[in-house]
């Protein structure tokens, strides 16, 4: 499982340390770590960097020193280094040192040269185009808000250099502990992040700036309870329900859908064809598109009288598909087991009889819908992805599923030191009509096999990341080939 820390904990358990350590060990740590990195992208695996020309954007933190540091061992290895001094009164001075003595050059920036326009701004710019790796030590894990106008064409330069960019801890101008982005923002092709990762690494928008991320142990003692966790392989065949000998369909739990209308019965079709592959024994629908999905999966067990005439089922599936009837809805809040709402039954559940549920409830809403609970613009949601997914979770008691480029799941307390999951699955391609669906009925039947909502939902997304990419394969897909494919995911997380 990969674990995030916000910035205090890191900061905390770095201030401990270096109370353990020699004067600037922790950043000689974190400096051959980094360093390690650039010659393995330099030398494409062979860790050859003689001649490479490298530029390091050196800001006023500690991981300008990281940079520094880093620069004098790749300079000693024969790359030829420049840095370039954002602050330069108040650079790193013991990390400029050691590049100097190791042989590279500095560039001095001021906030009148603002990257350009003067020989110091020209000749930055210029030597980011023809550098071969550009080293991101602007801003650390504790700056907020975007780039300074100094650093912006520097930062454009880079991107547009065809350099290999590497981000130090984290790409400058995005926020740590939140993954938002307020301003201009540096795009890195890697990140080298120390200790831990951070949650801005994992969420978006932060995400997309932050390349491939290695992160290098530098020997933090860290709480047992992060801030973000993500799941792995192994973390999620653990929680998957396997069949006993004594198991049969009703002990292995059902799973009803309460799904579709005369508008859209393919949104039922597609829930239940979800459910029917996310493990428990039988699947139960309960509406007006009966007749669709038995044509299509004559081992559902269908009702058209609603969910209280469905018969028993151990958790509900409602809203995918459902038009304005509000009926159902209202039915399965009332049932006694877990219940998921996504999609319409979003809108047409109310807040209060949510809110007053003993038994589990996981939400499944896009950024619309989720901004539409919260009362906000579907742009706040968007950029500020951690934050409204915790609102929404303590605002309706429930545990949510935020879907979107990278999902989150967030249960209700999680302040109080339940971590946030965010989905490491999937692709660009499941942004297609009826996907959502899949993954309700899907999440629904972990839900009846006995899995907590947590779980569930994390379960259930990670499988649908998998079977998307697997359905995909880098073309257009649709909802149902998702379903399809979930099986194979399914097998590829038990084998490991």
């Amino acid at each position: 499982m990969r674990t995030a820390y916000s910035v205090e904990t890191v900061r905390a358990a770095e201030r401990d340390l270096m109370a353990r350590l020699p004067e600037g060990a922790l950043m000689q740590r974190a400096a051959a770590g980094l360093a390690a990195a650039c010659a393995d992208l330099l030398g494409r695996g062979d860790g050859r960097v003689y001649g490479s020309r490298v530029v390091l954007l050196v800001g006023s933190g500690d991981n300008g020193g990281d940079a520094l540091y880093a620069g004098a061992r790749l300079a000693r290895r024969g790359a030829g280094v420049t840095a370039v001094l954002l602050a330069p009164e108040r650079a790193h001075a013991a990390g400029l040192a050691a590049l100097r003595r190791a042989g590279g050059r500095t560039v001095e920036i001021t906030d009148a040269d603002a990257g350009r326009g003067t020989d110091a701004g020209t000749a930055a710019v210029a030597a980011v185009r023809r550098a071969d790796l550009v080293v991101d030590g602007i801003v650390g894990i504790g700056g907020t808000g975007g780039l300074r106008p100094e650093a912006v064409p520097l930062a454009e330069a880079a991107e547009r250099s065809g350099a290999t960019v590497v981000a130090v801890d984290l790409p400058s101008g995005v926020d740590a502990d939140t993954g938002e982005v307020r301003g201009a923002a540096l795009r890195a092709d890697v990140t080298v992040t120390f200790g831990t990762h951070k949650p801005g690494l994992l969420v978006d928008p932060a995400r997309e700036y932050a390349g491939s991320v290695r992160l290098v142990g530098i020997g933090l003692d860290l709480p047992a309870e992060p801030e973000l966790e993500a799941l792995q392989h192994a973390d999620v065949a653990r929680l998957l329900p396997v069949p006993g000998a004594e198991s049969d369909k009703y002990r292995r739990g059902v799973v009803g859908v309460a799904a579709g209308s005369a508008r859209y019965p393919g949104a039922a079709v597609l829930a239940v064809a979800g459910a029917l592959r996310g493990g428990a024994g039988a699947v139960r629908y309960a509406g007006p598109a009966a007749r669709d999905v038995i044509a299509r999966f004559p081992e559902t067990l269908v009702s058209d009288r609603g969910p209280k005439h469905a018969g028993r089922v151990q958790a509900w599936v409602v809203g995918p598909g459902a038009g304005d009837d509000a009926g159902p809805v209202a039915e399965v809040l009332a049932a006694d087991v877990p219940v998921l709402i996504d999609a319409d039954g979003l809108r047409l559940a109310d807040a209060s009889a949510v809110r007053a549920r003993s038994a589990p409830t996981l939400l499944t809403p896009h950024a619309g819908e989720a901004a539409a609970l919260l009362g906000v613009e579907r742009e706040e949601v968007e950029a500020g992805r951690l934050a409204a997914a915790r609102e929404l979770a303590a605002r309706y008691g429930a545990t949510v599923l935020l879907k979107g480029s990278t999902t989150l799941v967030a249960a209700p307390g999680d302040e109080g030191g339940i971590a946030v999951r965010v989905n490491p699955t999937g692709t660009s391609w499941l942004a297609t009509a009826g996907s959502g669906d899949v993954l309700s009925g899907l999440a629904g039947s972990l839900l009846a096999a006995g899995l907590p909502a947590r779980d569930a939902g994390s379960v259930a997304a990670y499988l649908h990341g998998l079977a998307g990419r697997r359905a995909a394969d880098g073309a257009p897909v649709g909802a149902h080939d998702v379903a399809e494919a979930i099986p194979g995911a399914w097998r590829d997380v038990m084998r490991g």
